[in-house]
């Protein structure tokens, strides 16, 4: 009978550490891609960025990728105290997620507040973002010592396929049709298919014509990515209680020892 118990003991602490095993090595690939999510959006996302006043999008970028890093450096720790059996470190372990949790869940309430709190102040802080986009596309473009933004005006333009600020007619105004436009009405970036000097012609068959132009492809690309990182924010919560249940079960079916 005893030999029965502790067969059943030792196959449920067997079944525990499978899980959690499991548990972790979702964790830390999950970790992973909110750390690759980052890199990526400084790496090859930096242009778009360069071209906002704003620091927040970069700060967003820095903030995701240390997330990551602790949800991986968090899913090694588990699967050390699975592998080791060790309390001590499981104790550690149920406590970073027990905080990573409650940090996602501060964060989304926090996030809903500042939401319905810029609410009334959205339309204001966008049609600033619109003017400051406008003005250092017009003004800074093709400029000697602007060669940066020259390059993310064009990848912005060829990548979100978009001419201007808010509309292609933006760049009839600023120095740049002035002064680097040599007849074109538009950069060649905005072409649909670009070649030397396309943007001579403004036609829709030729360029980009997009209802609020550039800003708007913009902001419909950082909300799309924010919804992405939104559901594999809700699907790591969702885990990490799975996590907490079986790091709990797993300690208590461990003999004490010390730590």
């Amino acid at each position: 009978m005893v030999a029965d118990e502790e067969k059943t003991n030792t196959c449920g602490t067997i079944c525990l550490k499978y899980l959690l095993f499991t548990f972790n090595l979702l964790l830390w690939l999950s970790g992973g891609a909110v750390m690759a999510v980052g890199l990526w959006t400084l790496v090859d996302k930096s242009d778009y960025i360069s071209l906002l006043s704003s620091s927040t999008y970069a700060l967003a970028a820095y903030i995701l990728i240390a997330a990551g890093a602790i949800v991986v450096l968090t899913g090694i720790l588990g699967c050390c105290a699975t592998i080791k059996e060790s309390r001590g470190l499981l104790i550690a372990f149920f406590v970073l997620l027990l905080l990573i949790f409650l940090l996602e869940i501060t964060a989304g309430v926090l996030a809903y507040v500042y939401y319905q709190e810029c609410f009334p102040f959205c339309y204001e802080l966008n049609e600033e973002l619109r003017a400051d986009l406008k003005k250092t596309m017009v003004q800074k473009y093709q400029k000697p010592g602007e060669e940066h933004i020259t390059r993310a005006v064009d990848k912005l333009q060829q990548d979100l396929k978009c001419c201007g600020s808010n509309s292609s007619a933006d760049w009839q105004q600023g120095d740049w049709t002035h002064t680097y436009a040599d007849k074109r009405l538009v950069p060649d970036s905005c072409c649909k298919t670009p070649t030397d000097h396309c943007g001579v012609r403004d036609h829709p068959s030729n360029i980009y014509k997009v209802e609020g132009g550039c800003i708007s492809k913009l902001e419909e690309f950082i909300l799309q990515h924010l919804q992405i990182l939104g559901a594999v924010g809700i699907g790591i919560a969702f885990l990490q209680i799975f996590g907490m249940i079986f790091t709990c079960c797993l300690y208590r079916s461990l003999k004490e020892e010390p730590y």
